[in-house]
């Protein structure tokens, strides 16, 4: 039961995943828009069933979607590097990224101070 697609890795596009690229919105055409306020505990939490839910198929028999799903991993590490980056650039010090992980502050710069 082998998935061809499962094993082509995604490629996002879109802004929030091209850290380098800044937001293409001109604040002179925006000045008094209200920031859009963001769920990102309910997206958390969808993205975990989605998880689940992958982990529920290939479950089912599908082994060589094991890889694709064990190449999540590396994915999600990435991902976290982008968030940090984020918040580094928004002024969250390494004491504030750290405590959020569970982590000292040199512990968090060490894993992620290269991508910020």
């Amino acid at each position: 039961m082998s998935h061809a697609h499962a094993l082509t890795p995604y490629r996002d596009s879109s802004p929030a995943a091209r850290p380098d690229r800044h937001d293409t919105v001109n604040p002179l055409l925006t000045p008094n828009r209200p920031r859009r306020p963001v769920d990102n505990d309910e997206y958390a939490s969808f993205a975990r069933r989605v998880l689940r839910a992958y982990a529920r198929r290939v479950a089912t028999g599908d082994i060589d979607a094991l890889t694709a799903m064990t190449d999540l991993s590396a994915e999600i590490d990435a991902v976290i590097g982008q968030a940090v980056t984020g918040l580094r650039s928004f002024g969250y010090s390494w004491a504030e990224i750290g405590t959020r992980l569970g982590v000292t502050s040199q512990a968090a710069q060490q894993r992620w101070g290269q991508s910020a």
